[in-house]
């Protein structure tokens, strides 16, 4: 596979806002179940919030660092791009990087920076505090999740992400790697700031890095998290998922759907698992997730030395 051109880098946009709608919409509508409400409702739910959101004012607290703030609102939507660059959609990948799972931690990492800004940048008491609890959590889940990124690589011996979805012609690695495929999922849940590992924007904090967000900058924000979402889906579909592989359907078909399915099952847990604490999560990240992840890591590096 090769770098592709402007269809490639088209096909991989739609599929991402896509799949963001479509996960917005589900969430639309647990969240109207839950409360009485239609599904029907719930399904436009996304787009009568957007529209409410921009027809709302900005507002601003006092000696905010408005560059710094609304930078971290945009970057959250400008990563997911960068994350599906490397995704390889119809037999093409925008960027068919040598290292694309290298990129895409990259790319995860430069989500700390953006989701402290948003807290830092809005001179809140509740927005500071938001940015450390992220932060804290993010030291529990982002080790693991480099070690659970590298077991796929191994195996496939390639850090070209089109590599890795070659190598699972035969058996999706899912199979034989179903920790780093948890903790995959765990670490898509952290930098999206999504259900139990999302205390950096919880209620008890007025909405923590979100509280001061109004109009089109929280709109901005809410979009990224949507799509961060759907964009580490995208990429753990091709690492542990086969990617685009399956029967009768084209291979971009197969990997939407992949994508949904996986997305779909981090909504419904949204709603389903309590919030971490940070420092519960530390504990559990450092002196259970690492281990257990190291341990399938090693497996997975016998494996593929003892089958050359």
């Amino acid at each position: 596979m090769g770098t592709g051109g402007p269809s490639a880098a088209l096909l991989a946009v739609g599929l991402l806002a896509l799949a963001a709608v479509m996960a917005a919409s589900a969430h639309g509508v647990l969240a109207e179940r839950a409360s009485g409400g239609s599904a029907a409702r719930g399904l436009t739910r996304p787009f009568s919030e957007a529209a409410r959101l921009l027809r709302q004012r900005r507002r601003a607290t006092v000696a905010a660092d408005r560059l710094l703030w609304r930078s971290g609102g945009a970057g959250l939507g400008v990563i997911p791009l960068l994350m599906v660059a490397v995704v390889p959609v119809g037999g093409t990948a925008l960027f068919d990087s040598a290292v694309g799972v290298v990129w895409f931690n990259t790319a995860d990492v430069i989500v700390w920076a953006l989701v402290w800004l948003l807290g830092w940048g809005a001179n809140s008491t509740y927005g500071l505090v938001g940015g450390y609890r992220f932060l804290a959590g993010a030291l529990g889940y982002e080790l693991p999740l480099m070690f659970a990124l590298t077991a796929p690589a191994v195996a496939a011996a390639s850090l070209r992400v089109s590599d890795v979805v070659a190598a699972q012609r035969d058996l999706w690695f899912v199979v034989w790697m179903p920790v780093a495929f948890v903790v995959m999922c765990l670490g898509i849940a952290g930098f999206s700031v999504w259900g139990p590992l999302s205390p950096g924007a919880a209620t008890d904090l007025a909405g923590g890095v979100l509280a001061e967000l109004s109009g089109p900058d929280r709109l901005l924000v809410q979009a990224g998290r949507y799509l961060l979402l759907a964009a580490g889906s995208a990429v753990a579909v091709c690492l542990f998922l086969g990617g685009g592989s399956g029967p009768l359907l084209p291979e971009g078909l197969w990997l939407l759907v992949k994508t949904v399915v996986l997305l779909g099952v981090l909504v419904v847990l949204r709603r389903r698992l309590p919030l971490l604490r940070p420092d519960r999560f530390l504990e559990i990240g450092w002196l259970i997730l690492l281990p257990a992840t190291l341990l399938q890591l090693l497996v997975v590096s016998v494996v593929v030395v003892g089958g050359r």
